[in-house]
């Protein structure tokens, strides 16, 4: 673990990941749902599944209380995906909610398989979770 935290975040910051994403994966809480966004993709990236499941808010369609198949679940998901690049185009925040409109260039079994994404976050007791999503577009090729 100690080279992978000097290597580029998968977020895709520009940041080393021991710098950007890391000290929130291990338990420092983002400061804003932006943040999160960002922490909760390099956590699909690098198959943090226990991340992504702490983060979700309980409203959210995904959200599964049997939490060792949610898990299976998003490792399946992390050996068939390769995250490639995350592009963030939108981020408004109004007092206990947020939304973070980005695109996700992502390859699944091989196929290119980007979307563009709006994402709506609750801050819930000062943390922030991520609510739901919209699919605003889907690419069959990335370009």
């Amino acid at each position: 673990m100690n080279t992978a935290s000097k290597n580029p975040c998968p977020c895709h910051s520009g940041k080393a990941y021991e710098q950007c994403c890391k000290p929130f994966h291990e338990g420092t809480l983002p400061e804003n749902a932006l943040l999160l966004m960002r922490s909760r993709y390099a956590a699909y990236a690098l198959n943090i599944a226990d991340y992504i499941i702490d983060t979700t808010h309980p409203a959210n369609p995904q959200y599964n209380k049997n939490r060792p198949l949610w898990k299976e679940t998003i490792s399946q998901r992390y050996h068939s995906t390769k995250y490639i690049n995350l592009e963030i185009h939108d981020f408004k925040e109004r007092g206990s909610t947020a939304t973070v409109t980005f695109t996700a260039y992502l390859t699944h079994n091989g196929n290119d398989a980007p979307f563009t994404e709006k994402s709506v976050f609750e801050k819930v007791k000062g943390r922030w979770l991520y609510r739901s999503g919209q699919i605003l577009n889907f690419f069959e090729k990335a370009s």
